[in-house]
């Protein structure tokens, strides 16, 4: 998938990946899409909820060996 802006937060546990997201989609414009890879085993919950939340669209998860990669556009 395409995108505008990529978030590297793995080794970060909760809540930072959330919130280094926060920051990072708050600089982009409506409709670009970030790219975010996380270690942290409860990103596939936070981010749903996240996605809930601000109205952020999670395009995509995915599991890639303990690693999750995500993609959120920007409302």
């Amino acid at each position: 998938m395409e995108y505008d802006k990529e978030l590297d937060a793995r080794g970060l546990n909760c809540p930072l990946p959330i919130l280094r997201a926060k920051k990072a989609l708050a600089e982009m414009t409506s409709g670009q899409v970030l790219h975010i890879v996380a270690t942290d085993p409860g990103a596939v919950k936070d981010f749903q909820a996240f996605s809930r939340q601000t109205g952020h669209e999670l395009l995509s998860h995915a599991v890639l060996d303990k690693e999750f990669e995500f993609f959120m556009r920007r409302k």
